[in-house]
């Protein structure tokens, strides 16, 4: 049986790609690594952030949909993302610099076993900055040397995702049952699972919460996607999710990553997310993100999709 050896990346709904463009570039200081389009709506930006290449575990990518009303939050939704800073230094840093910023953020505290510091981007989607505390963390991971944070507090990339459910056992069963994911702590209401043993880079917080389900807009989170090395492994999981009676898309070649999605028995959509061959693809490192690159089948479209975008920086 093949391993999840962590996220891949996690995607959101943005009604202003300008301003989160500005957010994510210059008051968190992640590297935009990938400008380009839904491919399957390609009216729509699709932008990534991440680390010097964006690898695999440090991505947040964002839909633009200048159409979307406010998120009524709920259960049955991804509800939080973590992110992993150096030290609990660097968490007093940025309560510093989100005061000065007026970045909506809370206390101090502590989730899932880590010293943390909850905030919110522009549009209220809930983040929170969690202590690695020198822990390990990906070789694949790389420092992006031009960021306007410096390297004692730069973030590293994606920790404890959270998922809010009705039932939680049956997105336990999915977690445990078909990836693997190892149960370290649970309590009446809330499970932690870890796809790599005492690993911050795979963990996944379940919490059980009745109510209706969340209706989604801008700062809401579309899904999780989980990370596997190649087409070998996505075929593997593809017939183990299918096997436990879930509808997967099938692969889908998405030209910077092979994938595939699936709903779990909450309505979680998940997507399983290869390795390669990443956003070099049709970019060098020092290019990333700068221009609008399109995968092959839409460049003849070029002209036509460039005129229905507005320009960002």
């Amino acid at each position: 049986m093949f391993k999840i050896p962590g996220h891949h990346h996690i995607s959101m709904i943005t009604k202003n790609a300008q301003a989160n463009n500005q957010f994510y570039q210059k008051v968190l200081g992640m590297r935009r690594v990938k400008k380009t389009v839904n491919q399957d709506n390609p009216s729509m930006y699709h932008l990534f952030y991440g680390d010097l290449t964006g690898s695999a575990g440090t991505e947040l990518s964002f839909f633009e949909m200048p159409l979307a009303g406010r998120t009524y939050r709920g259960t049955n939704a991804i509800t939080q993302i973590g992110l992993l800073v150096p030290s609990l230094e660097s968490l007093e840093y940025w309560k510093r610099r989100f005061e000065l910023l007026d970045v909506t953020h809370g206390e101090l505290t502590t989730y899932a076993g880590r010293a943390a510091l909850p905030f919110e981007d522009t549009e209220g989607l809930r983040l929170i900055l969690l202590n690695n505390n020198g822990e390990e963390i990906p070789e694949s991971w790389s420092a992006w040397e031009d960021s306007i944070i410096g390297k004692d507090h730069r973030i590293l990339g994606i920790g404890a995702v959270e998922i809010t459910v009705r039932y939680l056992e049956r997105t336990a069963r999915t977690l445990r049952d078909i990836f693997g994911y190892v149960e370290v702590a649970r309590s009446e209401n809330e499970a932690i699972y870890q796809s790599v043993a005492g690993q911050a880079f795979g963990e996944i917080v379940v919490k059980q919460q009745e109510g209706p389900s969340e209706k989604p807009g801008k700062g809401s989170i579309h899904h999780l996607a989980i990370r596997v090395k190649n087409e070998e492994e996505l075929r593997y999981w593809d017939k183990a999710v299918k096997e436990r009676g879930f509808q997967s898309s099938g692969i889908v070649d998405r030209f910077y990553f092979q994938s595939l999605y699936f709903r779990d028995s909450n309505g979680i959509l998940f997507e399983i997310a290869t390795d390669g061959p990443g956003f070099t693809a049709d970019s060098t490192i020092e290019e990333l993100g700068g221009k609008l690159d399109l995968p092959p089948f839409l460049e003849e479209q070029r002209a036509e999709i460039e005129a229905k975008l507005a320009p960002i920086d």
